[in-house]
């Protein structure tokens, strides 16, 4: 499968020649669903990307679930000195000491640092701080930190494989800078991941700046719909991939069928959303007391972004979870011409970052050849 892969400035990044996708039991509470059929699953998906782009697989970057990350968000500061204090780049490596040193220690492997944001002198908040004037140099800096479970078991499962692990990344991380914009990230916003089993509430400011998995997802809903309908799992998942929201003056209706010898059902719009959108309401409350908690200030000028395959492919599904929100809630920007359903915001997120990450690798460290921000890739790409 072949796809030009841009960057937000609009420029090409990438051709992805290959994408191997298989369906597997997942994780929840920091554990692997069903831990035989993972290594099956990962061969299938690897074997497919291979055979789309006719090229052998030995060397990998893994996304590490949010399930399986915590996010830290450090303040720091250091004192700028000298007859003409200006910040230069040995200020902001202190920093990033400073920060190092105020994290540990902690469980965990970190993954992703970057600053969220640099503040001289109380002023503005910037991402570029080198060269300007004041005393005081203040960030706040986010750290990744993945679980060693994850990484240990992740590598052990590819080295049986003969594949290398060439690095971990955040797909959290990668998912929230590739789907918000720049300036709504500057004023805070919340992304909303919402997947099968579970769903991801990530606030971004500058960075991600918190993170919290919940333990629901679309997956519940359509279990509750079998349950509630005495339908096979199967017809619910069709029903609640079907399902529109806020209908209250056409008549909808959902017909499945069980298959060869089974009766074909048909279920009204009130009878499907009697047992629907209770669960579906209670991942909404699960939201709300999460962004409350979190502990983040969202101003008026915040903006909530959903994504995932558990609600936002429903019609009216977005507006009904900014109802109960009661915030407006958008849906991503589109970034890529294929994988460009939200079921893939993680993954193409993941390979954003990883991209970035190379990049960074790349740049020149000087600071000024390839001007500021090229130098903060190059200081914080490892």
């Amino acid at each position: 499968m072949q796809d030009r892969y841009p960057r937000s400035r609009g420029t090409q990044r990438c051709d992805i020649i290959g994408a191997g996708i298989a369906a597997y039991d997942g994780f929840l509470d920091g554990e692997w669903n069903n831990t035989v059929m993972l290594n099956e699953a990962i061969q299938k998906s690897i074997t497919e990307a291979e055979t789309q782009s006719k090229r052998k697989i030995r060397e990998i970057n893994v996304g590490v679930p949010g399930e399986f990350t915590r996010v830290y968000a450090v303040e720091t500061s250091v004192t700028i000195q000298g007859a003409d204090p200006h910040v230069t780049p040995r200020h902001v490596e202190k920093i990033f000491a400073n920060a190092d040193k105020q994290l540990s220690p902690v469980r965990g492997v970190v993954v992703h640092r970057s600053p969220a944001w640099f503040m001289v002198d109380g002023g503005k908040k910037t991402l570029e701080p080198v060269g300007l004037k004041g005393t005081e140099l203040k960030a706040l800096v986010s750290f990744v930190v993945a679980d060693t479970f994850f990484l240990d078991d992740v590598m052990a499962r590819l080295r049986d494989m003969n594949i290398t692990v060439s690095g971990f990344f955040s797909s959290s991380t990668g998912e929230a800078m590739l789907y918000l914009l720049e300036e709504d990230r500057d004023r805070t916003a919340i992304l909303i991941d919402i997947g099968y089993l579970c769903t991801d509430v990530m606030a971004v400011e500058g960075d991600v700046i918190f993170q919290k998995t919940l333990p629901v997802g679309g997956g519940h809903i359509a279990a509750d719909v079998a349950e509630g309908l005495s339908i096979p799992l199967e017809s619910a998942e069709q029903i609640k991939r079907e399902y529109v929201y806020g209908i209250s003056t056409i008549s909808q209706s959902y017909t499945v069928s069980g298959g060869e010898g089974v009766k074909t059902e048909t279920f009204t719009q009130e009878q499907v959303a009697a047992v629907l959108e209770p669960r579906v309401d209670e991942i909404a409350d699960m939201i709300q007391e999460c962004i409350n908690d979190s502990g983040i200030k969202l101003g008026s000028w915040s903006t909530i972004y959903l994504t995932g395959g558990g609600l936002s492919l429903n019609r009216g599904g977005r507006d009904y979870l900014s109802a109960k929100l009661e915030k407006p809630v958008r849906d991503t920007v589109k970034r890529t011409i294929k994988l460009s359903s939200p079921i893939y915001a993680s993954a193409m997120g993941l390979m954003d970052l990883i991209i970035d990450t190379i990049e960074a690798r790349n740049a020149t460290s000087s600071g000024v050849a390839g001007g500021i921000k090229d130098f903060f890739k190059s200081l914080l790409g490892g």
